[in-house]
């Protein structure tokens, strides 16, 4: 039975025997294992154990496990680990085999990336009609919102509207991120009303500079202090799938607003869909004017071949993160978009 991670505790009054964890979003995945564990331990299931789907695994030992007693005779929990999402044609037939003969005693907690075509595998299938389904995707649009507003009630936090909208726009496609975040907010101002403002001065504090400065001295067209800012998060260890991250979603932004806007929008009509508030609306107004639609797409494949460069050869080249930050200046741009990145 599939159900959204949102909607799990309710369906953990009573434990089923079976539940997978299928998905690309390591805080949804962790946040719903950590309820599901809860619940069957208040349940008796104590003992717990884990098994991986790597080299030197073996399928028998699962099979031993599920039909064995424990040693402790507690309930139990096996937690299997598919990191390819793929069990295999052995696999298959054991998972088929177990759900085939149930034990009341043992939840099998089965977990991996995204799934895609498993779906309509019969070991998937069997397993989702003698359990539950979670698909641990990383929520988007308005179901992130969805999500950041249930995050704000568990911790009791008065933000306010502006504040939610520059939690939307830092945060959105890394929840790990935002919930670090909201508890940060939740030491700092457990009672009283956050505006944006405050968001700005807290995420400011953690470091001497931030990907969001960097953002937006690109987007204001501040090459020297946003060259001076990179070389700085360089120097502080910053990861480069975080500047990826955040440079990618500026980018989108201004290719939406700009294709929106050469289509006859007006701005005015697209600040709320992008989640934009009135403190931003200048930096992007400015980088609207400057830029042209294809400058805004050339910069974004250019992004694109630094991301595969990262993913697929583990190459963190700060020398072409340098070379876009440069390309939001179209003097510079007009210099420099000849240079191609090697893939």
């Amino acid at each position: 039975m599939r159900v959204y991670p949102d909607q799990i505790s309710q369906h953990l009054k009573n434990p089923q025997g079976c539940y997978l964890l299928f998905g690309d979003d390591p805080w949804l995945i962790e946040n719903c294992k950590g309820q599901i564990l809860a619940a069957a331990k208040k349940h008796g299931f104590d003992e717990r154990v884990h098994l991986t789907q790597e080299t030197g695994f073996s399928w028998n030992d699962l099979i031993q496990e599920w039909q064995s007693m424990s040693l402790f005779a507690s309930r139990r929990i096996i937690e299997l680990t598919l990191p390819q999402a793929k069990p295999g044609t052995e696999g298959s037939a054991a998972l088929i085999s177990m759900m085939q003969s149930p034990n009341p005693d043992i939840i099998l907690l089965i977990h991996g990336p995204k799934l895609s075509a498993e779906t309509k595998s019969k070991w998937f299938k069997t397993l989702d009609a003698s359990g539950i389904y979670l698909p641990c995707t990383t929520p988007e649009g308005k179901q992130f919102q969805r999500w950041l507003d249930n995050r704000i009630h568990h911790y009791h936090l008065q933000v306010q509207m502006d504040a939610k909208a520059m939690l939307f726009n830092l945060f959105e496609g890394n929840l790990l991120a935002a919930e670090q975040a909201l508890q940060l907010l939740q030491l700092l101002s457990p009672e009283q009303p956050i505006h944006s403002d405050h968001l700005t001065d807290y995420f400011e504090d953690q470091s001497r500079f931030t990907v969001f400065q960097l953002t937006d001295a690109l987007l204001g067209n501040h090459q020297k202090h946003a060259q001076h800012m990179l070389v700085q998060l360089n120097g502080e260890g910053t990861a480069m799938p975080i500047l990826m991250w955040a440079l990618f979603k500026e980018l989108n932004v201004l290719l939406s607003l700009k294709t929106a806007v050469e289509e006859g929008a007006q701005l005015n009509s697209l600040w709320q869909q992008h989640r934009i508030w009135d403190k931003r609306k200048p930096l992007y107004q400015a980088a609207l004017t400057r830029l042209t639609l294809s400058q805004i797409e050339h910069m974004l494949a250019f992004a694109s071949k630094m991301e595969m460069n990262l993913k697929q050869q583990g190459i963190e080249d700060w020398t072409a993160m340098s070379h876009l930050c440069l390309l939001f200046d179209p003097n510079a741009h007009r210099r420099l978009a000849h240079i191609e990145l090697q893939t």
